[in-house]
């Protein structure tokens, strides 16, 4: 019964896991279920408790970090308007500091250059700096 005990409590923190996400139920989950085999093996009450408190502990401080930095290796992907920027785009239209139009990533914006001194002909090739609402902010490496 001990067991069966345990296994529920393990399952439940494993699921609860699942909202949570900082790998810490998971960690007490398992240390659930090593506590339902001991129990299993029909040791005393007394010794489930010591496999689930060292072995929960230990998961939370060993391998719980460990696990923390493989999910988190990866380089964010930069989406939407943040990808444009560094882009190159070609002018359609004059681009001042009052506006004009680009053509950036096979789409036309609209654009204005970062220097308000510059100004950008038709056909030039620009590099976006930034994005600002629907306008894209470009430059013109002399």
């Amino acid at each position: 019964m001990a067991a069966l005990i345990w296994v529920i409590v393990g399952a439940l923190l494993i699921v609860a896991e699942v909202v949570s996400g900082e790998l810490v139920l998971l960690m007490l989950g398992l240390g659930s279920l090593l506590a339902a085999i001991s129990a299993g093996l029909g040791m005393p009450l007394w010794v489930d408790l010591a496999v689930f408190g060292v072995f929960s502990v230990g998961l939370v401080t060993l391998a719980r970090p460990a696990l923390r930095r493989r999910l988190n290796r990866g380089e964010l992907v930069k989406t939407n308007a943040e990808a444009l920027i560094g882009e190159q785009a070609t002018v359609l239209s004059e681009v001042s500091a009052t506006g004009g139009q680009v053509r950036l990533a096979g789409e036309v914006w609209s654009a204005r250059s970062l220097d308000p001194t510059q100004v950008m002909a038709v056909d030039r090739v620009v590099t976006v700096m930034e994005i600002s609402g629907a306008t894209a902010v470009v430059w013109e490496a002399p």
